[in-house]
C-alpha cells in the first residue's frame, strides 16, 4: 500500500472521529432560539394519546400493520430542516428566513437540547395526504426558533427519525 493511502485512510478516519464526537453537539450554538427554554418550553404541540398510530395510519399500513413507533414528547426548537442541514443556521436571528422556508413547504424539523434532529410531519395518513392539516405547518412557521414540548408517535427507519403529530386535523 502506497504511502499516499495510508495519508488518505487516516484522514478519513480522523474526519470519522471528529464527527462522532460532535454528532450530539447543536450547530452553531450561537443562534439561540427566539423563545422558550428547554426547561421552560415556549409552548405545546400535539395530543397524548394512548396508541402510537391513529385508525387511518393502521388502515393505510401494510397489511394494516405500520412501521414500530411509541408515543414520545420532546422538547426542542422548531426549525426548518434546509438551512439547518445544508447551513447550521437556526435560532431568532433565522427565524424570518425559516419562516419563508417552511411557507415554501420545506421540511419541518425539531432540534432537540442534544442535538438530535427529528423530523416532523401530521400523523394522520389520509388527512396529511389528501391535505387536511394545513395548520401544522401553520403552526410550525408560528413557533420558528421557538423551543416547544412536542408530543408525536416517534419512528426510526434508517437513523432517520420522525415525530409524527395528531391534532391538526381540519374540522369539517
Amino acid at each position: 500500500m502506497s504511502f499516499h493511502k495510508i495519508a488518505i485512510g487516516l484522514g478519513l478516519a480522523a474526519c470519522l472521529v471528529v464527527a462522532a464526537a460532535t454528532a450530539g453537539d447543536i450547530l452553531n450554538p450561537k443562534m439561540t432560539p427566539e423563545k422558550g427554554t428547554y426547561d421552560e418550553p415556549a409552548g405545546k404541540m400535539g395530543e397524548k394519546v394512548k396508541g402510537a398510530w391513529s385508525q387511518t395510519t393502521i388502515a393505510a399500513a401494510v397489511d394494516q400493520k405500520p412501521l414500530a413507533g411509541k408515543v414520545v414528547t420532546v422538547v426542542g426548537e422548531i426549525i426548518d430542516l434546509s438551512c439547518y442541514t445544508s447551513l447550521g443556521k437556526h435560532g431568532g436571528k433565522h427565524r424570518d428566513c425559516g419562516q419563508k422556508c417552511l411557507k415554501a413547504g420545506q421540511p419541518i424539523g425539531l432540534l432537540a437540547k442534544d442535538g438530535t434532529v427529528y423530523i416532523l410531519m401530521e400523523e394522520e395518513h389520509d388527512p396529511r395526504r389528501d391535505g387536511l392539516t394545513s395548520s401544522f405547518r401553520l403552526a410550525c412557521i408560528e413557533n420558528m426558533a421557538y423551543i416547544m414540548e412536542v408530543t408525536g408517535t416517534m419512528s426510526e427507519v434508517k437513523g432517520i427519525k420522525t415525530i409524527h403529530v395528531r391534532g391538526y386535523v381540519k374540522k369539517s
